[in-house]
């Protein structure tokens, strides 16, 4: 008798059409707010790494075309143009460093690194590149690389799943263009 009650009360169930939509809302809405959330943040998170991106490639081209020394209140301006490039007012580290390869040794060697900016990124010394040619072009000898490097850290607006202290990092790297060397003088 009971058997026979519930084979009746779940076919009853099964037929019901009523109520489906409301389920169905209750099921997809949540993944639909979240869908549009992540699409905007992962939007955003593209955004954030290609006005770095952009930030450095033009220090970068800047220190370049520099035929006269670069000195701390250029490094000063250049980290001003950086954040006002990348236009958001968070916290970014700049590194600019300037690496001579020497060929008779076959190593890259720092001739000055200069850091501005909220983080921990250290300056760039020759231990850390004496033999990175797996990670630097390679150059002839006595021949100069201008390294652009940023740390920034990404602000999340949502919580879709990445993590609160994402660290975009960027780096960009070119060769002076109208001088041999890029010289530092402290002024």
């Amino acid at each position: 008798m009971f058997r026979c009650i519930l084979k009746s009360w779940l076919a009853r169930f099964n037929n019901d059409e009523r109520g489906t939509v409301m389920v169905e809302a209750v099921i997809t809405l949540p993944l639909l707010i979240w869908a549009i959330g992540a699409t905007y943040e992962f939007f955003e998170l593209h955004r954030y790494n290609s006005a770095r991106d952009k930030a450095s490639y033009t220090i970068a081209d800047m220190i370049s075309r520099e035929g006269a020394a670069i000195t701390p209140t250029y490094i000063d301006n250049a980290k001003i143009v950086f954040d006002t490039i990348s236009n958001d007012g968070g916290a970014n580290s700049l590194r600019i460093s300037v690496v001579k390869f020497v060929s008779s040794d076959n190593e890259y060697v720092v001739q000055w690194s200069k850091v501005r900016g909220a983080g921990d990124l250290p300056e760039l010394e020759t231990s850390d590149i004496k033999t990175a040619h797996d990670k630097l072009p390679v150059l002839r000898g006595g021949e100069e690389l201008i390294i652009v490097e940023s740390v920034s850290t990404y602000p999340a607006i949502f919580k879709v799943g990445l993590s609160d202290d994402l660290k975009i990092r960027t780096t960009v790297m070119t060769s002076p263009r109208f001088v041999p060397q890029v010289k530092w003088e402290d002024s």
